[in-house]
């Protein structure tokens, strides 16, 4: 086993072991123990999700956290629920996903030149972390963001994401002009930073309102796409 793939392996181990968050190892414990009739067959994951994808990849997608049957279920980012269903059929669209289903962790997917990822690793109730919650995790996305050395361009589902992303980059004294969320909002940190991109999540809320449309999460990775080959 190489270094990275040992880095890669103790991160894991540590983050899925993580009880951080009494409220919320609480709640995803809860939450595996009674499931959704319609997954009583599930051996519920129940954990803290680690991230997902390529270890060089260029392009790096942050979220908010694990659904409580999605990825509190499957274990893996964006799987097993609505929010999966609707990206990864985009990813597959431009060329970064090998499939356009994410059901299990066991499915075949592969994602090419894409690590996906979430500011907090632990389902919360009512899908809203507190900030001390989100903190606590911060330490993970941030070994994540030093194991990926190739990352040019980070896309933001959300404004939480958003918002946590621009400040782990302040704090690193990176300036640009004011960010302030919105979908398609692009933020150039600099020669040799990674971009970043912004993109409305892709809830339930937001798609079947038509606040977040296929159209507009098509253009997000397109625009992705001309970013990485600029």
């Amino acid at each position: 086993m190489s270094k990275p793939e040992q880095a890669w392996d103790a991160l894991n181990s540590e983050l899925v072991a993580c009880r951080r968050c009494p409220r919320l190892a609480a709640w995803r414990e809860e939450v595996a123990r009674t499931r959704r009739r319609a997954y009583r067959d599930w051996d519920y994951w129940g954990r803290p999700v680690p991230g997902f994808g390529d270890p060089a990849a260029r392009l790096l997608v942050v979220g908010l956290a694990p659904g409580a049957h999605g990825s509190n279920r499957t274990g893996r980012m964006f799987t097993g629920d609505a929010s999966g269903d609707f990206l990864y059929p985009a990813l597959y669209r431009s060329g970064f996903a090998s499939q356009p289903e994410s059901t299990r962790r066991q499915d075949g997917l592969a994602l090419h030149d894409v690590f996906i990822t979430a500011v907090a690793r632990c389902v919360p109730p009512d899908n809203k972390p507190t900030p001390q919650e989100v903190a606590n995790c911060r330490p993970y996305l941030l070994a994540e963001m030093d194991l990926l050395e190739q990352v040019q361009g980070v896309v933001a589902l959300g404004k939480i994401a958003f918002d946590n992303l621009v400040s782990i980059y302040r704090q690193w004294g990176w300036t640009a002009a004011p960010a302030r969320f919105g979908h398609g909002v692009e933020v150039d940190w600099g020669p040799g930073r990674p971009w970043l991109l912004a993109s409305y999540h892709p809830s339930r809320q937001n798609t079947q309102t038509g606040r977040l449309t296929v159209e507009m999460f098509d253009r997000i990775w397109q625009r992705a796409r001309q970013l990485l080959a600029e």
